[in-house]
């Protein structure tokens, strides 16, 4: 999908994302590579900057967290390799926080292109500050544009893992800020049967929502208009 004027490629969700092979720091990934497993890429405006190093900082302290998820984690700016090692370094020996997920060196902006992380409006030649959520099969699931001058939560894109596999596992859809435990939404009956049969022993509130329910969670996964 282009933008007249501006001519910026943008991915577009439940769509295959973008395929790419490219140089990392830790050597030649394609998305073919996460095959899968999900996957957060994001992108940053340049290494060896503030904003930047805060949440390089959050996505390593939080590299266990998405593991457990089976999701990886991928960052890219338009800086070289030996630019990311650096600057990698430098937040180990300055902070302690070691940077285990790759980043890749994307000098010629194809990747940054084809996702739309170059924003006219804000640079010509560095990234938004762009986060994309890849599921196992390839698919473009989510993603979130932040401005240069706003570092992102990391807590937030966690959560949004969680809350998309939760939907992927069952029958429903998430509320405002739904966390692990909290209650979901879940279609109304589509039979009488249905509607008749003795509430769920493991429902511990029901309440109306338009045409939908708010439950604990139960079945397994089907079509849902959320």
């Amino acid at each position: 999908m282009t933008e007249a004027g501006n001519n910026v490629a943008m991915p577009r969700l439940n769509e295959a994302a973008p395929s790419f092979t490219a140089k990392t720091t830790h050597g030649m990934l394609s998305l073919s590579d996460y095959k899968g497993k999900w996957l957060i890429l994001f992108s940053h405006p340049a290494d060896f900057t503030p904003v930047c190093t805060t949440e390089f900082m959050g996505f390593a302290k939080a590299s266990g967290d998405f593991k457990a998820l089976n999701c990886e984690l991928l960052g890219l700016s338009i800086d070289g390799v030996h630019a990311h090692i650096a600057w990698a370094r430098s937040i180990k020996d300055n902070f302690g926080v070691e940077i285990n997920f790759p980043i890749i060196a994307d000098l010629n902006m194809a990747v940054a292109r084809s996702y739309g992380m170059v924003q006219p409006g804000a640079s010509d030649t560095s990234a938004v500050r762009a986060t994309f959520v890849i599921d196992p099969d390839g698919v473009l699931r989510a993603m979130l544009y932040y401005p240069m001058s706003n570092g992102r939560s990391v807590a937030e894109i966690l959560r949004l893992v969680k809350a998309l596999q939760t939907t992927d596992n069952n029958v429903c859809a998430t509320p405002e800020n739904w966390q692990p435990g909290d209650e979901v939404i879940v279609p109304p009956p589509a039979t009488t049967m249905a509607a008749e049969a003795a509430p769920d022993p493991k429902v511990s509130r029901m309440q109306a929502i338009g045409n939908l329910r708010a439950v604990k969670l139960k079945q397994k996964r089907a079509s849902l208009r959320h």
